[in-house]
């Protein structure tokens, strides 16, 4: 064999994440994406039966919000007009046609659409989850590559104990302390609502999306962008602090195991600094862990917005599903949990098709 059979590779780079795959490959990316956005229906539909029916334990949903406040008479009419008189299956099957037409059912305490309400305060709650993971990601990632460039060193010991203390603290304490602190004692920060009242009746006034900063920013005024942005610092920070341990933890473990890769050693080997080999070859590997688990992440940020939106009353569905919850209405109790399973399902399924591009093993 002569040397020009010989292909070369530089080995102090890393695999690329990225490549084509030919022949069969393309069909089995396609196939992979088909069999996962089908298992999105199986997985609604569990949600949303398990839901119905754990909803129907207290009984029906009128007797349920108003007994004891209305005549028996004028109770049993309410429920036979509503239909919860009628056999429970009968009531299952319905419900799911109304939710495949958008019909989350009214509200009994205010009367409302279920739909209405998911829109009015769903946008408060996807602005809360895009800056805990801003937050999650800004510490998270690069903190988690200081540790594993820190590795068995004081600076890692004290990362890793934070991360796990980020994670097992409550975000209602967290959120209370954070309060006491910066709002209170210092005064720097305020304590709740996402804007100042008259930003609000301003940016309410003015239509748009219902996320506050796109409002603030398409309204032109730099004092409701400032007003909006320090409003969102504290629950930002408590609800994304949350998942920044799980980040951090993953990222320092995925990076240090890449240390034992052949590229690595060759790297080594050549005189590169250990700081560079995280910045410039471990990185990026451990990424993959981190989009594969982000489905599930936004599954704990939805959760974790219910306590952060009641703490700071950022009135959003967590905050909503709290008063609805008291005033026992399960069926705007109902649509709001349903509505955020079916949001779990469908991020699942992008960041399943976001980590079969970046990471094609995925696929198998």
């Amino acid at each position: 064999m002569t040397t020009t059979d010989v292909a070369v590779v530089p080995v102090d780079e890393p695999p690329p994440l990225l490549h084509r795959r030919k022949g069969r490959g393309g069909s089995t990316l396609w196939r992979y994406l088909l069999v996962r956005f089908l298992l999105i229906i199986p997985t609604i539909l569990i949600l949303v039966t398990l839901v119905f029916f754990l909803m129907r334990l207290t009984g029906d949903p009128i007797t349920a919000a108003l007994g004891g406040r209305l005549p028996a008479d004028q109770l049993q009419e309410r429920i036979h007009e509503a239909g919860y008189d009628r056999p429970i299956i009968v009531q299952y099957f319905e419900y799911l046609a109304q939710i495949f037409t958008g019909d989350f059912g009214t509200t009994i305490s205010d009367n409302q659409p279920v739909s209405e309400v998911l829109l009015t305060y769903g946008a408060a709650t996807l602005e809360l989850a895009i800056y805990a993971l801003i937050v999650a990601f800004a510490i998270g990632i690069p903190f988690g590559m200081l540790a594993a460039a820190r590795r068995d060193r004081p600076t890692d010991a004290v990362l890793r104990v934070s991360a796990i203390l980020f994670y097992a603290t409550p975000v209602f304490f967290s959120g209370l302390v954070a309060k006491l602190i910066f709002a209170v004692w210092l005064d720097w920060l305020p304590a709740s609502g996402r804007a100042d009242v008259r930003t609000e009746i301003a940016l309410t006034r003015e239509g748009g999306t219902g996320i506050y900063l796109i409002d603030a920013i398409a309204s032109g005024n730099p004092a409701y962008v400032q007003d909006v942005l320090i409003h969102a610092i504290l629950p930002a920070m408590c609800l994304g602090l949350l998942t920044a341990g799980i980040f951090l933890r993953l990222v320092r473990t995925n990076v240090i195991g890449t240390f034992n890769m052949p590229y690595i050693d060759a790297a080594r080997s050549r005189g590169i600094r250990e700081g560079r080999l995280v910045r410039t070859h471990a990185y990026r590997p451990a990424l993959i862990p981190i989009i594969t688990v982000i489905g599930l992440q936004i599954a704990l940020l939805l959760g974790g917005a219910v306590l952060t939106e009641t703490t700071f009353e950022w009135k959003g569905l967590g905050f909503q599903l709290t008063q609805y919850l008291l005033a026992r209405d399960f069926v705007a109790v109902q649509g709001i949990v349903v509505l955020l399973a079916i949001i779990v399902a469908f991020t699942n399924f992008i960041v399943d098709v976001i980590a079969a591009f970046v990471d094609p093993r995925v696929r198998y």
